[in-house]
C-alpha cells in the first residue's frame, strides 16, 4: 500500500499536484476519505506519461478529494 511517505518529489507539475494528496495530517476518520482519492492520484501519476490531460486529471481528483473530505466533516 502506499503512503503519505511515497508521494514522489516535485520535479514536474504533475508531481507538485501529488504533494497535496498527502492525509497523514488528517484526523483518523478523514484520512481514509483521502487516502483513497490519493492511492488513485499516486497510480495514475505512476501509469500515465505527462501532459496537460494527466496534469488536468490529478486536478480534477483533488477536487473531488477535497470535496469528499470536507462531506466527511459533519
Amino acid at each position: 500500500m502506499s503512503t503519505t511517505a511515497d508521494m514522489p518529489s516535485v520535479h514536474n507539475p504533475a508531481n507538485s499536484i501529488i504533494q497535496y494528496f498527502k492525509y497523514d495530517h488528517l484526523p483518523e476518520h478523514l484520512q481514509a476519505v483521502s487516502k483513497a482519492i490519493g492511492d488513485v492520484a499516486l497510480e495514475m501519476n505512476r501509469v500515465i506519461p505527462e501532459g496537460p490531460e494527466k496534469s488536468a486529471g490529478l486536478r480534477k481528483l483533488l477536487e473531488a478529494k477535497d470535496c469528499f473530505v470536507r462531506a466527511n466533516l459533519g
